[in-house]
């Protein structure tokens, strides 16, 4: 029953996000920035409708409350694909700073590239962090807030890797709060895995951490303050 609940899944998934590519390489170019982002998250959005309704995966958030005025920065835990589709329509208006590899996938990724997120070479933290910090500042300063992932890259369920600082220092140079958020979403949909198992997808939203003096604390700060969460998350799953 798991194997044909995911491969509807996917079969839905996969033919939706290549009409939706085409759709936002073709109409996205003619809209401004800001609605062609509203245009282009109607898919993530849709993605994860057909997941609860064929996977019977719920998502739960907690702590909306804590959500500010825009912009800020979003440091979250980074599982699979689930986190990078919902925060996209979840949060707006937002750029994502992201691997810029991503933005070579034919099709979606040229659709994404639309979306003007922040493509840095991981392989560099140097630069990276150089095109974060310039990039970020022009984004923050039309509004946007930014979605960072300090781990680099996806981890397995119940773990939190080392956060880096390049988030945390565009916070800090932009006098911007860091809005931590962790989640488990890898226990439903696992990264590299075909099979979706239902359940749960807890999402924890904290308290905004403001006028950020250490970029390189503020980092183990929220590192610390995710692996607690997902410790209490996995007591809920």
């Amino acid at each position: 029953m798991i194997f044909l609940r995911s491969l509807s899944f996917y079969l839905i998934y996969i033919l939706s996000a290549l009409l939706a590519g085409i759709a936002g390489c073709l109409i996205g170019p003619l809209l401004n920035i800001k609605n062609r982002i509203k245009f282009l998250s109607a898919w993530p959005r849709f993605a994860n409708w057909v997941l609860y309704k064929s996977c019977n995966i719920e998502v739960i958030v907690e702590g909306k409350e804590h959500i500010p005025k825009a912009p800020f920065v979003i440091a979250s835990n980074h599982q699979g694909q689930w986190e990078t589709f919902f925060y996209q329509y979840f949060f707006f208006p937002m750029t994502t700073l992201l691997k810029r590899e991503l933005l070579l996938i034919p099709v979606w990724g040229w659709a994404l590239s639309l979306l003007k997120p922040i493509a840095i070479n991981r392989g560099n933290p140097t630069v990276a962090l150089k095109t974060a910090l310039r990039e970020g500042e022009s984004r923050i300063k039309k509004g946007f807030s930014i979605l960072n992932f300090p781990e680099g890259t996806r981890k397995d369920p119940g773990e939190i890797g080392k956060y880096a600082r390049s988030g945390f220092e565009l916070a800090k140079k932009m006098q911007v709060p860091v809005l931590p958020i962790v989640h488990n979403s890898g226990d439903c949909w696992p990264a590299h895995r075909f099979l979706k198992f239902p359940g749960k997808i807890y999402l924890t939203i904290g308290a905004p951490l403001e006028n950020i003096e250490s970029s390189a604390k503020a980092a183990i700060e929220i590192e610390n303050w995710a692996r607690k969460k997902l410790e209490t998350t996995k007591l809920l799953s």
